[in-house]
């Protein structure tokens, strides 16, 4: 990879979503009615994965996580590499809880002060096509200020300051969708899915109420990012030892 920023100003970013509420009928009735509207569409555009006698309830519980009109935030995870001595390092840190708006003030002014110049980057998997829209929609709906370093609105693709390690990967081809997980398989980097994986994170936010567990596996995909993205640059990756959490 040509131009490479510095480590040291690369924000590596995750984010976990559950549901608005744990069932479709915790929903206004106006929101209920307009998820089986988008419900039946997406049936019809995914019968391999709903099969026509799926309830909408059910399809709420099981995929409305993924679309940030029906959906909320419950972990933002980041970290940083640095160096000391002669061993990099990188140190995780996450804004989490059960209230969005305050998570997402918290982290907008945390990125606020980290991205301050046209020298630093966001970096995740899929974050061009997931991450930052999802995270850009939600502080609108909360109504908070997009910060400029993540509003992509009115700017040329280059203009942004993301890096995508999905588009890296894919090395301009388009057809398919290569997972975290695939890739740190097959990179042969520690797979960060050792605890529960994103089909999980709802039960485990709205039945278990242990938002620990998710920002811990939170951190763990920013971790396999980060070593994802060093790999990818012909870099040694971090030492286990060498990954920290910051309080």
């Amino acid at each position: 990879m040509d131009n490479k920023p510095a480590l040291a100003n690369i924000l590596f970013l995750d984010i976990e979503t559950v549901p608005q509420t744990a069932s479709l009928e915790q929903l206004t009735p106006e929101m209920q009615t307009l998820w089986e509207e988008k419900f039946t569409l997406i049936k019809a555009r995914m019968p391999e994965k709903y099969a026509e006698e799926t309830t909408a309830d059910e399809g709420y519980q099981n995929g409305a996580g993924i679309y940030a009109e029906f959906a909320k935030i419950v972990c933002i995870s980041v970290g940083i590499i640095y160096v000391k001595g002669s061993e990099k390092h990188i140190r995780t840190k996450s804004f989490t809880g059960d209230d969005e708006g305050k998570l997402l003030r918290d982290f907008a002014q945390m990125t606020s002060k980290f991205l301050d110049s046209n020298q630093h980057f966001v970096c995740g998997h899929n974050i061009k096509e997931f991450d930052i829209p999802f995270i850009c929609r939600r502080m609108l709906v909360n109504g908070i200020t997009i910060p400029e370093s993540l509003n992509v609105s009115g700017k040329k693709p280059w203009e942004t300051s993301f890096i995508d390690t999905l588009e890296l990967w894919k090395f301009g081809d388009f057809k398919n969708y290569t997972s975290l997980k695939l890739l740190t398989a097959i990179l042969g980097i520690p797979t960060s899915k050792d605890d529960i994986d994103g089909s999980q994170v709802a039960s485990v936010y709205y039945n278990d109420k242990d938002i620990n567990r998710i920002s811990h596996y939170c951190e763990k995909d920013v971790v396999a990012t980060a070593q994802v993205y060093l790999r990818l640059c012909g870099e040694q990756p971090i030492l286990l030892e060498h990954i920290e959490r910051a309080d």
